[in-house]
């Protein structure tokens, strides 16, 4: 495979050729944001987070999905380049819940990171008006909360290209898109294995594990049980 030269901020890299610009700018330390980007198994720029600027090109392009080219010129930091992250992750916020102190990934949560890392302090775009879905806590592992659902995809893909399980997948349109279980209203009713993969990659708190620690704690309170640890 042919290599091929480019330089991305000023620096110079040579990459083989079919690297992506998000992967040669990692080569040399330049730091691009990504939300949906899940290496080898999420990589259709649908977030669109990680758009930088190509010389020659009048559209920013998505870094994670677009391969290099011999001579190209990427800037990846430019007042375009940082208005359209800003833009797209408003919108992004404008349709989420602004329930962080409940949220079970609160403080490791990729959404909210990343409003901290573009320095995003009020938003220009007024909250859209959302329905309210119900929690699907009909497995005993993971708990679905659709509300929060970002559609960065990753779940999706986990599940069908890793996992190929195929239990969830992209319903609906525009705004009122959402990652559900297929052919049904709940994982249960669906051929979920409750592996927790999609919990593991989920960047905000839509998919997450049933946490039980209350019960424990019942459980050591009760004098009439006898409590084993192993």
């Amino acid at each position: 495979m042919a290599d091929v030269r480019l330089t991305i901020d000023g620096f110079s890299v040579t990459v083989p050729e079919g690297t992506t610009i998000l992967k040669a700018a990692r080569q040399v330390g330049v730091k691009i944001p990504t939300l949906c980007y899940l290496e080898g198994i999420n990589e259709v720029g649908a977030c669109r987070i990680c758009v930088v600027e190509v010389e020659g090109r009048e559209e920013l392009v998505t870094s994670c999905n677009t391969p290099v080219e011999e001579g190209m010129v990427v800037r990846t930091n430019t007042p375009a380049v940082r208005e359209a992250r800003r833009m797209t992750l408003e919108l992004i916020l404008a349709n989420h819940p602004m329930e962080c102190p409940t949220c079970p990934r609160n403080g490791n949560c990729e959404l909210q990171s990343l409003a901290q890392q573009l320095n995003i302090r009020t938003l220009r775009i007024p909250a859209l008006p959302r329905k309210e879905l119900p929690l699907d806590t009909s497995t005993v592992a993971i708990i679905r909360d659709p509300n929060k659902c970002i559609v960065c995809r990753r779940c999706e893909s986990v599940c069908n290209n890793v996992q190929t399980v195929g239990a969830i997948a992209l319903q609906g349109k525009g705004f009122t898109a959402t990652v559900a279980p297929v052919g049904g209203r709940y994982l249960d009713e669906t051929n979920c294995v409750q592996c927790g993969q999609c919990a593991l990659v989920c960047p905000v708190g839509a998919i997450y594990e049933r946490d039980d620690t209350d019960k424990v704690w019942a459980a050591l309170a009760d004098p009439t049980k006898h409590v084993v640890v192993q």
